[in-house]
C-alpha cells in the first residue's frame, strides 16, 4: 500500500516537473513503508533527507522559473517553499529524537506536506510554464491565465 498514489490531478502537462513530482511521491511513499516495515530510525532519517534534497532542488528551479517570468506570486510561493522545507526538517527532527513515534501522525503530515502546496501554488505554476513552454504566449496570454488561478 501506498500513501499517496499518482492521481491524473497532479499532471502539470510538462514532463520533467511531472516526473519530478512523480519521483517525491515514491520517495515519500517510501518513507511510510520504512513507518509500516519498522525500519529503524536512521534509515527513516536518512530517507527524509533524500526528500528534502530533492524537494530544496525542486524548489530552487521553481524560483528560477518564477524570477524569470516575474511571476506575481513569487514572494507567497517562496515563502511556502521555505515553510515547507522547515517542516520536512521538523518531521525529521520529530523522527529523531522520538521514543515513541506517531506513525499515523506522521503520516498525516507527509501527506499533507506535499499535496497541500500542489494543489495550491504548484497548480497555478506550473499552468504558467505550461504555457511558456508551448511558445504560445505573449503578456496578455500570461495575464489571462494567472487571473483563472487566483488565490
Amino acid at each position: 500500500m501506498t500513501l499517496i498514489e499518482w492521481r491524473d490531478e497532479f499532471a502539470t502537462g510538462i514532463s520533467g516537473v511531472d516526473y519530478e513530482h512523480q519521483q517525491l511521491i515514491e520517495m515519500i511513499n517510501s518513507v511510510y513503508s520504512m513507518l509500516n516495515n519498522h525500519s529503524t530510525k536512521e534509515d527513516i532519517v536518512s530517507c527524509l533527507g533524500d526528500v528534502y534534497g530533492k524537494i530544496s532542488g525542486h524548489f530552487i528551479l521553481e524560483e528560477q522559473l518564477m524570477k524569470k517570468y516575474d511571476y506575481d506570486q513569487y514572494t507567497a510561493h517562496s515563502t511556502d517553499h521555505k515553510q515547507l522545507l522547515d517542516d520536512i526538517g521538523m518531521i525529521t527532527d520529530e523522527v529523531e529524537n522520538s521514543a515513541n513515534l506517531d506513525t499515523v501522525l506522521l503520516q498525516q503530515k507527509l501527506n499533507d506536506w506535499f499535496q497541500i502546496h500542489f494543489k495550491t501554488h504548484d497548480a497555478r505554476l506550473h499552468k504558467l510554464q505550461e504555457l511558456i513552454e508551448s511558445g504560445n504566449h505573449d503578456k496578455n496570454a500570461i495575464r489571462n491565465l494567472l487571473s483563472k488561478f487566483n488565490m
